[in-house]
């Protein structure tokens, strides 16, 4: 997958979240592209992607929705695999951002991704579908009603269509605080950022039981999920070696789908079916 977009400089500095209570990420995409992608820990994230969705997904050349697409990594993983993209972003710099480095990748079909700049609360309205295939990764965790939002993404899936979700990890956010030291921050549950800064902790970190209860009350069934960085975030010293990061990668992809080591991964990763309407 790719991981390295170029750069693009962006003018914005307001980080105040959105009416709704959603963070974006206007002036912020060159600090997304270097401290989570063009770092070990989005290095990675992104393979372990690479490994886990192919297993997780029956994937057909469907079209694919991409929601909240970011910098545009996953979009161009699907285009590049046969599927036609419609990639939506609330982030002008971050679409722009997208764009940019799309049009250099020489792997990328012509027109295989279409872009649209809406939040998630409007898809229903702009990009209708009903879609056979939507990803959503690393946004509902920036949102100020993620419940909410799952519901929209379950209006925008077809009967029999797969969702790919992608969330960031309530409990290991929790554990990972205990294990830096931060103990009464984690005893007192104080784990969601603020969201008005440069700092990219959260604002709604959500749990596996939300995701359950959530899917349930949705019609949506869990059909596979997997922890991503299930043992990088505890270490006490990175790997110093291409060799040591290897063994890493082999240790995530061992035990990312096993109990219960999944569970702390620091995202979880979920396929969500919408089962098929029967007469």
């Amino acid at each position: 997958m790719p991981s390295n977009p170029k750069s693009l400089h962006s003018q914005s500095s307001s980080y105040e979240l959105t009416p709704s209570g959603d963070r974006y990420f206007d002036g912020l995409a060159e600090k997304f592209s270097r401290s989570l992608y063009q770092a070990p820990r989005g290095e990675l994230r992104l393979a372990m992607l690479d490994y886990l969705l192919p297993e997780m997904l029956n994937l057909e050349g469907q079209c694919v929705l991409d929601v909240g697409g970011g910098l545009g990594q996953q979009a161009a993983w699907f285009a590049e695999r046969g599927h036609d993209v419609t990639m939506t972003e609330p982030s002008a710099d971050m679409l722009s951002y997208a764009k940019t480095w799309h049009r250099d990748v020489k792997t990328l079909p012509e027109e295989a991704i279409t872009y649209l700049q809406a939040p998630l609360q409007r898809l229903t309205e702009q990009t209708p579908g009903p879609w056979p295939l939507i990803t959503c990764h690393a946004v509902l965790e920036w949102l100020g009603d993620p419940q909410a939002a799952l519901a929209t993404l379950s209006d925008l899936l077809a009967p029999g269509g797969q969702l790919s979700l992608m969330v960031f990890n309530r409990d290991a956010l929790r554990f990972s605080n205990a294990v830096k030291g931060n103990l009464e921050k984690a005893l007192s549950d104080r784990l969601a950022g603020k969201g008005k800064r440069q700092r990219l902790t959260p604002i709604s970190p959500v749990s596996h039981a939300e995701i359950e209860q959530w899917s349930a009350d949705n019609g949506l069934v869990i059909d596979a999920v997997a922890g991503i960085r299930v043992f990088q975030d505890y270490l006490r010293h990175p790997p110093a070696t291409p060799a040591e990061t290897e063994t890493l990668l082999a240790l995530e992809k061992k035990y990312c789908r096993h109990d219960p080591h999944w569970r702390l991964g620091r995202y979880l990763l979920y396929t969500l079916i919408k089962p098929e309407i029967v007469e």
